[in-house]
Protein backbone atom coordinates (compact mmCIF):
# COMPACT_ATOMS: atom_id res chain seq x y z
CA UNK A 1 0.00 0.00 0.00
CA UNK A 2 0.73 3.71 -0.19
CA UNK A 3 2.46 3.46 -3.77
CA UNK A 4 1.90 7.32 -4.79
CA UNK A 5 3.42 8.06 -1.58
CA UNK A 6 6.06 5.93 -2.03
CA UNK A 7 6.77 6.91 -5.62
CA UNK A 8 6.24 10.56 -4.40
CA UNK A 9 9.03 9.72 -2.01
CA UNK A 10 11.45 7.81 -4.50
CA UNK A 11 10.89 11.33 -6.76
CA UNK A 12 12.21 13.29 -3.80
CA UNK A 13 14.62 11.34 -2.65
CA UNK A 14 16.34 10.21 -5.93
CA UNK A 15 17.11 14.33 -5.95
CA UNK A 16 18.64 14.11 -3.10
CA UNK A 17 21.14 11.42 -4.72
CA UNK A 18 21.65 13.38 -7.51
CA UNK A 19 22.40 16.71 -5.73
CA UNK A 20 22.77 15.59 -1.97
CA UNK A 21 21.70 18.32 0.68
CA UNK A 22 23.09 18.32 4.22
CA UNK A 23 19.41 18.46 5.51
CA UNK A 24 16.10 16.98 4.58
CA UNK A 25 12.79 17.12 6.91
CA UNK A 26 10.20 14.74 5.56
CA UNK A 27 6.53 14.88 7.41
CA UNK A 28 4.72 11.97 7.67
CA UNK A 29 5.66 10.72 4.51
CA UNK A 30 5.38 6.77 5.74
CA UNK A 31 2.04 7.32 6.86
CA UNK A 32 0.30 5.76 4.01
CA UNK A 33 3.05 2.85 3.55
CA UNK A 34 2.24 -0.69 4.25
CA UNK A 35 4.56 -2.48 5.96
CA UNK A 36 6.79 -4.15 3.88
CA UNK A 37 7.20 -0.52 2.43
CA UNK A 38 7.90 1.17 5.69
CA UNK A 39 10.87 -1.68 5.71
CA UNK A 40 12.63 -0.16 1.71
CA UNK A 41 11.54 3.77 3.11
CA UNK A 42 13.53 2.85 7.07
CA UNK A 43 16.18 1.74 4.80
CA UNK A 44 16.51 4.02 1.83
CA UNK A 45 16.70 6.66 4.94
CA UNK A 46 19.73 4.65 6.90
CA UNK A 47 21.82 4.51 4.10
CA UNK A 48 21.36 8.28 3.03
CA UNK A 49 21.63 9.48 6.70
CA UNK A 50 25.18 8.68 5.97
CA UNK A 51 25.30 11.85 3.49
CA UNK A 52 22.51 13.92 4.60
CA UNK A 53 21.20 15.13 8.22
CA UNK A 54 17.00 13.76 8.50
CA UNK A 55 14.34 14.77 10.10
CA UNK A 56 11.41 12.63 9.98
CA UNK A 57 8.18 13.40 11.41
CA UNK A 58 5.74 10.40 12.11
CA UNK A 59 3.84 8.47 14.06
CA UNK A 60 5.09 5.05 12.76
CA UNK A 61 7.02 2.59 15.95
CA UNK A 62 9.34 0.92 13.01
CA UNK A 63 10.16 4.70 12.03
CA UNK A 64 11.13 5.81 14.67
CA UNK A 65 13.18 2.97 15.19
CA UNK A 66 15.93 4.24 12.67
CA UNK A 67 16.41 7.82 14.61
CA UNK A 68 19.30 8.21 16.70
CA UNK A 69 17.13 10.77 18.76
CA UNK A 70 13.43 11.31 19.27
CA UNK A 71 11.70 14.60 20.28
CA UNK A 72 8.34 14.77 21.24
CA UNK A 73 5.96 17.48 21.86
CA UNK A 74 3.55 16.68 24.94
CA UNK A 75 1.35 19.25 26.98
CA UNK A 76 1.44 18.85 30.22
CA UNK A 77 -0.55 21.85 31.38
CA UNK A 78 -3.00 23.91 29.13
CA UNK A 79 -1.54 25.65 26.69
CA UNK A 80 2.34 25.03 27.44
CA UNK A 81 4.00 23.08 25.42
CA UNK A 82 7.23 20.31 26.20
CA UNK A 83 9.68 19.02 24.30
CA UNK A 84 11.39 15.83 25.36
CA UNK A 85 14.06 14.17 23.73
CA UNK A 86 15.31 10.28 24.24
CA UNK A 87 19.01 9.59 22.27
CA UNK A 88 18.91 6.07 21.42
CA UNK A 89 21.90 5.09 21.31
CA UNK A 90 21.88 6.26 24.99
CA UNK A 91 19.12 5.02 25.86
CA UNK A 92 20.16 1.57 25.03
Amino acid sequence: GGEKALTATALILSLFLIRPTPFCLLDEVDAPLDEANIGRFNQLVREMAETSQFVLITHNRRTMEVADTLYGITMERAGISKVVAVRLWEAA
